[in-house]
C-alpha cells in the first residue's frame, strides 16, 4: 500500500462531519490494507490514522519540521518503507545523531507528494486532528472486517492496543479476537469520565445516587500484580515500572497474589497536601526510580479490575470497591462518599478543594468498568479557573479546519515590561461561527506572511481562557504553560492593557 492512499484518506476523513461517513472511508481504506495479508501494515495503517506512531517517541519535533524540501511531483512511498524510515530515525542515537536524523528526514519528505507532505507533518507533531477517534476507528475496522462492533471494542478495551486487535481482526480467522482477554501484565485502556458541571448536576445524570471520589492531581497509573512480580503502566499504558519503586512497594504489600488496579501516584508535601503536578510527573519522566533528590510518591487506590483470578469488569462500582476495601488499607484509598444527598456531596467537593484537590469523580455505584470508553457512569466534577489573554500567533488547521485560522498562542502580560509571555496554544472550545470570525479578524491583524503554518498577529485581541491548572514548562519563556486550556469567548470589550499579567499566572502555578 502506498502513502498517498492513506494521506488522501486522512484529509477524506477530515473534511466531513459526518460519523459514517468517517467510518465508512476508513473501512475503504483498512480493507484494501487487508488484501495484502500483512498484520503489520493494518496495524500501522489504524495507529497513523489515530494520529499515532506505532514508534510511540523517534525524536522529531517542530523545529526538525519548520524546513522541508520541496514536495515530490509523483508518488512512490509505500506505508512499509515509511515505516521502516522513522524506526530509523528513532534508532539513531551517539554522536552526530541530529545532523544523521535530519538527513533522513530531509530524504523522507523529500519523496513526498504534497499530500502526503501535509500528512508526515501533521503526523510527526502530533497534529493530526481527522476526527478518527477510537470510537469512530474500533467501528471501521468492525466495517472492514465484518466482525460485530461490540466484539471489536471489547477486544480493544482488553487489549489496550486497537491496532494489533485491527490486525488480527483483518487478518485472523473468525476466532482471531478470542486472544485478547483480561490478562495480568497486559495493560487494558483505563476508564474515562464526561464532564458534569457540578455535583448536583451529576447526581442528576447518575439517577439520584452517586459514589463520590476526591480527584487527585497526580498521574493515573494501572498496577498489575503476578505474585512478586508488578507492573505499572500510565494512562497512555506506557510501562513506568523501574520509575515507581514506591508504587511497586505498595502493591507487593497488598495481601493478594495476581492483581489489576486503577489509582493515582501523586506528590505530597510534609503536610499531606498535594505539590505541584509538576513534581509528580518529573518521576515519570525519570529512570530508574527516585533519586537522592527525588520527591518520593504516594499512591491511592480507587477501582479494581482483577484479583486473585476473577475478573471484575462487568461488576457494579459498589461491587468492585467492597472488594478494593478489604484488599487495600484505608490509608491508600482516595477519599469517598456514598450518596442521594446534594447538600452532603457539595460539602465534599468543598472539603476536596481545601485540601488541595483537583475535585471530585462522580459514579454510578451500579455502572461496570468500561475500559478504554468515555462511559456515561464516570462525571469528573472541577471548578473552572479563566483568564484573560491576548493571542499572539495563529495556526493554519487541518481536516475540517482547512482554510481556517485555527490554533491560537497565548500570551499574558509582563507589567514590569509591557511585553507578552506566550504560556501555550490551544484549538479547544472554538464553534464553526468562531473559526470564521477569527480567520477573517486575524488576518486583519497578521504581522508578517500569512501563506506559512504560523501566522504572527499584533498582539491587540483578548480572548477568554478556561484551564485546568498551571505547570511548569522549559519551551516557553516564563517558563510555565496552561494546563487542558479552551476558549471561552473573545473579549472586544477589552484592550490588551487590561488582559490578565504573567504574575497572576504565577500565582496559579504557586498555588
Amino acid at each position: 500500500m502506498h502513502l498517498v492512499d492513506v494521506a488522501t484518506a486522512s484529509a477524506d476523513v477530515g473534511s466531513t462531519s459526518a460519523r459514517l461517513a468517517k467510518i465508512a472511508r476508513i473501512a475503504e481504506l483498512l480493507a484494501r490494507a487487508a488484501e495484502e495479508r500483512d498484520a503489520r501494515l493494518v496495524a500501522v495503517v489504524v495507529s497513523w490514522l489515530s494520529g499515532e506512531l506505532p514508534q510511540r517517541q523517534i525524536g522529531v519535533g517542530w523545529a526538525a519540521l519548520r524546513s522541508l524540501p520541496a514536495p515530490a511531483e509523483e508518488p512512490s512511498l509505500t506505508v512499509g518503507g515509511v515505516d521502516a524510515t522513522l524506526s530509523e530515525i528513532g534508532a539513531v542515537a551517539g554522536k552526530g545523531s541530529q545532523q544523521r536524523r535530519a538527513a533522513l528526514l530531509s530524504a523522507l519528505f523529500a519523496a513526498a507528494t504534497d499530500v502526503e507532505q501535509t500528512f508526515l507533518r501533521r503526523l510527526l507533531s502530533g497534529e493530526l486532528r481527522q476526527g478518527a477517534l477510537a470510537g469512530v476507528m474500533a467501528d471501521a475496522v468492525a466495517k472492514a472486517s465484518g466482525i460485530a462492533a461490540p466484539a471489536v471494542r471489547r477486544a480493544a478495551m482488553l487489549a489496550g492496543d486497537l491496532p494489533a486487535v485491527a490486525a488480527a481482526a483483518l487478518t485472523g480467522d473468525d476466532a482471531a479476537l478470542d486472544q485478547f482477554t483480561l490478562t495480568v501484565g497486559r495493560p487494558v485502556g483505563p476508564m474515562l469520565a464526561q464532564t458534569a458541571t457540578g455535583v448536583a448536576d451529576a447526581l442528576d445524570r447518575l439517577g439520584g445516587e452517586a459514589v463520590l471520589e476526591a480527584k487527585l492531581d497526580g498521574a493515573r497509573v494501572q498496577i498489575h500484580r503476578d505474585g512478586d512480580d508488578v507492573s505499572i503502566y500510565t494512562r497512555s499504558l506506557d510501562d513506568v515500572t523501574d520509575r515507581l519503586p514506591e508504587v511497586v512497594a505498595a502493591a507487593r504489600a497488598l495481601p493478594v497474589r495476581t492483581l489489576i488496579a486503577d489509582g493515582e501516584a501523586i506528590a505530597l508535601r510534609p503536610d499531606g497536601r498535594p505539590d505541584r503536578f509538576q513534581v509528580t510527573a518529573s518521576r515519570f519522566g525519570r529512570r530508574g526510580g527516585r533519586d537522592a533528590e527525588g520527591q518520593p510518591l504516594s499512591v491511592f487506590f480507587f477501582d479494581l479490575l482483577h484479583v486473585d483470578g476473577d475478573d471484575l469488569l462487568d461488576l457494579p462500582t459498589a461491587e468492585r470497591l467492597a472488594r478494593l476495601d478489604v484488599l487495600v488499607p484505608a490509608a491508600q484509598r482516595v477519599d469517598r462518599l456514598h450518596t442521594t444527598d446534594s447538600a452532603a456531596a457539595q460539602r465534599f467537593l468543598d472539603a476536596t478543594l481545601a485540601a488541595g484537590h483537583e475535585g471530585v469523580m462522580a459514579k454510578s455505584p451500579t455502572a461496570p468498568y468500561e475500559a478504554g470508553r468515555r462511559g456515561a457512569g464516570w462525571l469528573k466534577v472541577k471548578p473552572v479557573h479563566t483568564l484573560d489573554l491576548v493571542v499572539l500567533a495563529v495556526e493554519w488547521g487541518s481536516g475540517r479546519r482547512t482554510g481556517k485560522l485555527s490554533n491560537i498562542h497565548l500570551g499574558a502580560r509582563d507589567p514590569a515590561t509591557g511585553a507578552f509571555v506566550m504560556l501555550g496554544k490551544t484549538f479547544k472550545g472554538m464553534t464553526d461561527a468562531m473559526l470564521d470570525w477569527q480567520t477573517a479578524r486575524f488576518l486583519d491583524l497578521a504581522d508578517g506572511p500569512t501563506d506559512g503554518y504560523v501566522v504572527r498577529v499584533r498582539p491587540e485581541q483578548v480572548v477568554e481562557i478556561a484551564f485546568d491548572g498551571v505547570q511548569g514548562s522549559s519551551r516557553y519563556p516564563g517558563g510555565m504553560a496552561l494546563r487542558f486550556a479552551r476558549v471561552l469567548r473573545y473579549r472586544d470589550d477589552k484592550a490588551p492593557a487590561e488582559a490578565d499579567t504573567v504574575d497572576t499566572v504565577r500565582a496559579y502555578y504557586e498555588r
